[in-house]
Protein backbone atom coordinates (compact mmCIF):
# COMPACT_ATOMS: atom_id res chain seq x y z
CA UNK A 1 0.00 0.00 0.00
CA UNK A 2 1.06 3.54 -1.02
CA UNK A 3 1.79 5.17 2.34
CA UNK A 4 0.70 8.76 1.99
CA UNK A 5 0.06 11.13 -0.75
CA UNK A 6 2.44 13.45 -1.53
CA UNK A 7 1.07 15.97 -4.39
CA UNK A 8 -1.69 17.14 -1.18
CA UNK A 9 -0.81 20.49 0.85
CA UNK A 10 -0.82 20.53 4.68
CA UNK A 11 -3.25 23.31 4.98
CA UNK A 12 -3.67 25.69 8.50
CA UNK A 13 -6.75 25.50 9.88
CA UNK A 14 -6.00 27.80 13.19
CA UNK A 15 -5.35 25.74 16.18
CA UNK A 16 -5.08 22.43 14.32
CA UNK A 17 -3.77 21.33 10.57
CA UNK A 18 -5.36 19.48 7.79
CA UNK A 19 -2.85 16.93 6.57
CA UNK A 20 -2.59 14.14 4.20
CA UNK A 21 -4.12 10.95 4.96
CA UNK A 22 -1.70 8.27 5.52
CA UNK A 23 -1.54 4.42 6.65
CA UNK A 24 -0.46 5.04 9.81
CA UNK A 25 -4.02 6.58 10.70
CA UNK A 26 -5.65 3.24 10.55
CA UNK A 27 -6.18 2.74 13.68
CA UNK A 28 -7.66 6.41 14.97
CA UNK A 29 -10.05 6.16 11.61
CA UNK A 30 -10.97 2.59 12.24
CA UNK A 31 -11.78 3.36 16.01
CA UNK A 32 -13.79 6.74 15.87
CA UNK A 33 -15.37 5.02 11.92
CA UNK A 34 -16.61 1.99 14.42
CA UNK A 35 -18.58 4.67 16.42
CA UNK A 36 -22.79 3.86 15.22
CA UNK A 37 -22.82 7.52 16.09
CA UNK A 38 -20.34 8.76 13.49
CA UNK A 39 -20.90 5.71 10.89
CA UNK A 40 -24.79 6.67 10.58
CA UNK A 41 -24.16 10.39 9.66
CA UNK A 42 -22.19 9.60 7.12
CA UNK A 43 -22.68 7.68 3.35
CA UNK A 44 -19.54 5.35 3.00
CA UNK A 45 -18.62 3.89 6.47
CA UNK A 46 -20.41 0.75 7.10
CA UNK A 47 -21.44 -0.21 10.72
CA UNK A 48 -20.64 -2.30 12.05
CA UNK A 49 -17.03 -1.96 10.11
CA UNK A 50 -16.21 -4.91 8.73
CA UNK A 51 -12.49 -6.70 8.96
CA UNK A 52 -10.35 -4.90 6.26
CA UNK A 53 -12.45 -2.14 5.29
CA UNK A 54 -10.56 0.70 6.67
CA UNK A 55 -7.28 -0.41 5.22
CA UNK A 56 -9.10 -0.49 2.10
CA UNK A 57 -10.59 2.67 2.42
CA UNK A 58 -7.22 4.22 3.10
CA UNK A 59 -5.74 2.45 0.31
CA UNK A 60 -8.38 3.36 -2.24
CA UNK A 61 -7.96 7.15 -1.31
CA UNK A 62 -3.94 7.43 -1.27
CA UNK A 63 -4.71 5.81 -4.83
CA UNK A 64 -7.30 7.77 -6.10
CA UNK A 65 -6.55 10.81 -8.54
CA UNK A 66 -10.55 11.89 -7.76
CA UNK A 67 -10.48 12.38 -3.89
CA UNK A 68 -8.16 13.67 -1.51
CA UNK A 69 -8.41 13.46 2.25
CA UNK A 70 -7.01 15.16 5.04
CA UNK A 71 -7.07 14.52 8.94
CA UNK A 72 -7.59 17.14 11.19
CA UNK A 73 -4.61 17.16 13.43
CA UNK A 74 -4.22 19.39 16.55
CA UNK A 75 -0.72 17.07 17.52
CA UNK A 76 1.52 20.16 17.21
CA UNK A 77 0.00 21.67 20.04
CA UNK A 78 -0.01 18.20 22.07
CA UNK A 79 -3.72 17.40 20.69
CA UNK A 80 -4.85 14.33 19.26
CA UNK A 81 -3.52 13.43 16.05
CA UNK A 82 -6.60 12.52 14.40
CA UNK A 83 -9.94 14.27 15.30
CA UNK A 84 -12.15 13.52 12.33
CA UNK A 85 -11.58 13.69 8.08
CA UNK A 86 -12.79 15.92 5.69
CA UNK A 87 -12.43 15.37 2.01
CA UNK A 88 -12.74 16.99 -1.29
CA UNK A 89 -14.19 14.66 -4.30
CA UNK A 90 -13.31 16.14 -7.70
CA UNK A 91 -16.22 16.50 -10.04
CA UNK A 92 -16.42 17.96 -13.53
CA UNK A 93 -16.38 21.14 -14.61
CA UNK A 94 -14.07 22.91 -11.53
CA UNK A 95 -16.27 21.10 -9.15
CA UNK A 96 -15.66 19.41 -5.72
CA UNK A 97 -18.15 17.62 -2.91
CA UNK A 98 -16.93 18.04 0.45
CA UNK A 99 -17.35 15.56 2.99
CA UNK A 100 -16.73 15.48 6.53
CA UNK A 101 -17.04 13.72 10.11
CA UNK A 102 -15.87 14.46 13.51
CA UNK A 103 -14.71 12.36 16.40
CA UNK A 104 -17.92 12.33 19.00
CA UNK A 105 -15.36 13.87 21.37
CA UNK A 106 -14.51 16.88 19.60
CA UNK A 107 -17.91 17.41 18.64
CA UNK A 108 -19.47 21.20 19.66
CA UNK A 109 -16.22 22.61 19.46
CA UNK A 110 -16.30 24.42 15.90
CA UNK A 111 -13.72 22.03 14.50
CA UNK A 112 -15.85 21.00 11.45
CA UNK A 113 -15.96 24.77 10.91
CA UNK A 114 -12.19 25.30 11.23
CA UNK A 115 -11.94 22.46 9.31
CA UNK A 116 -14.42 23.52 6.36
CA UNK A 117 -13.44 27.20 6.20
CA UNK A 118 -10.09 26.26 6.30
CA UNK A 119 -10.55 23.78 3.22
CA UNK A 120 -12.52 26.68 1.31
CA UNK A 121 -9.54 29.12 1.72
CA UNK A 122 -7.10 27.07 0.61
CA UNK A 123 -9.05 25.60 -2.10
CA UNK A 124 -6.53 23.01 -3.37
CA UNK A 125 -8.43 21.29 -6.00
CA UNK A 126 -8.88 24.94 -7.51
CA UNK A 127 -12.58 23.94 -7.43
CA UNK A 128 -15.13 27.21 -8.89
CA UNK A 129 -18.27 25.85 -6.98
CA UNK A 130 -17.90 23.27 -3.97
CA UNK A 131 -21.30 21.07 -3.48
CA UNK A 132 -21.98 19.37 -0.04
CA UNK A 133 -24.87 17.02 1.19
CA UNK A 134 -25.97 16.73 5.01
CA UNK A 135 -28.67 13.74 6.32
CA UNK A 136 -31.65 16.07 7.37
CA UNK A 137 -31.78 14.63 10.79
CA UNK A 138 -28.22 15.97 11.40
CA UNK A 139 -29.02 20.11 11.53
CA UNK A 140 -25.49 20.77 12.85
CA UNK A 141 -23.74 19.54 9.80
CA UNK A 142 -26.26 21.59 8.38
CA UNK A 143 -25.24 24.46 10.18
CA UNK A 144 -21.52 24.25 9.76
CA UNK A 145 -21.86 24.90 5.96
CA UNK A 146 -24.30 27.72 5.97
CA UNK A 147 -21.81 29.45 8.30
CA UNK A 148 -19.22 28.45 6.01
CA UNK A 149 -21.21 30.66 3.06
CA UNK A 150 -23.04 27.22 1.49
CA UNK A 151 -25.94 28.21 0.15
CA UNK A 152 -29.14 25.07 0.29
CA UNK A 153 -30.55 24.38 -3.11
CA UNK A 154 -32.68 21.35 -2.68
CA UNK A 155 -33.70 18.28 -1.17
CA UNK A 156 -32.79 14.91 -1.92
CA UNK A 157 -31.86 11.25 -0.85
CA UNK A 158 -28.96 9.25 -1.02
CA UNK A 159 -27.92 5.45 0.34
CA UNK A 160 -26.07 5.38 3.71
CA UNK A 161 -24.10 2.03 4.34
CA UNK A 162 -24.18 1.93 8.09
CA UNK A 163 -27.99 2.84 7.68
CA UNK A 164 -28.53 0.82 5.45
CA UNK A 165 -31.16 2.81 3.24
CA UNK A 166 -31.51 6.28 1.51
CA UNK A 167 -31.89 8.69 3.67
CA UNK A 168 -33.30 12.59 3.15
CA UNK A 169 -30.69 15.56 2.43
CA UNK A 170 -30.36 18.82 2.14
CA UNK A 171 -28.16 19.72 -0.89
CA UNK A 172 -25.94 23.02 -0.56
CA UNK A 173 -23.11 24.68 -2.87
CA UNK A 174 -20.80 27.38 -2.08
CA UNK A 175 -19.15 29.44 -4.96
CA UNK A 176 -15.41 30.38 -5.20
CA UNK A 177 -14.94 32.45 -7.56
Amino acid sequence: MKLEKLDQPVIDAGGFILRPLTAADEAMIELYGSDPRVAKNTIRIPHPTPPGATEAMIARALASDIEDIWVMDSSADNGPDLMGLITLERLDRNQSEIHYWVAPAFWNTGLASKAVAALLLANPQAAETIFASVFQDNPASAKVLTNQGFAYIGDAETYSVARDTTVPTWTYLCKLS
